[in-house]
């Protein structure tokens, strides 16, 4: 295995421990009961562990590509925050847009908070992820 899969295979997998950790949080403190609340008619009894265990796994390697970049060292650790924001915005966006649009009272609350935490914690998970590996920093002169 080379240096660069060895790095990004590490920043993988800092990067899904971080980010499982942040979401577990949210969503039993904040997620949880304003899906109950809001669209409590919408979910079933229990989650899908396959698709939510899917969703992690791929949604990372997102993370790693878009935000954390760990074969980039000309990349600030502003700018894989940044990339990663926007990762996070945009992904987001598309899940709680979509279900706004075609879903029977989808509450607009429901799709902002999404938005901004897709935003919020893809620039978390990868500041974290960066100064955890030491990434962004200048590089030494070759």
């Amino acid at each position: 295995m080379t240096g660069p899969t060895k790095k990004w295979l590490l920043a993988y997998a800092v990067a899904a421990v971080i980010f499982a950790g942040i979401d577990a949080l949210w969503i039993s403190t904040v997620a949880n009961n304003q899906y109950r609340s809001q669209i409590g008619h919408l979910l079933p009894a229990s989650f899908n562990v396959l698709g939510a265990v899917l969703f992690y796994v791929v949604y990372v390697v997102g993370i790693v590509h878009y935000g954390i970049r760990p074969n980039d060292p000309k990349a600030t650790l502003r700018s894989r925050v940044a990339g990663a924001a926007l990762f996070g915005f945009f992904t987001y966006a598309t899940w709680a847009l979509t279900a706004f649009a075609i879903l029977k009272d989808f509450p607009a609350v429901v799709a902002l908070t999404d938005i901004a935490w897709g935003a919020a914690v893809c620039a978390a998970v990868t500041a974290l992820t960066a100064l955890l590996l030491r990434l962004g920093k200048p590089q030494p002169a070759e």
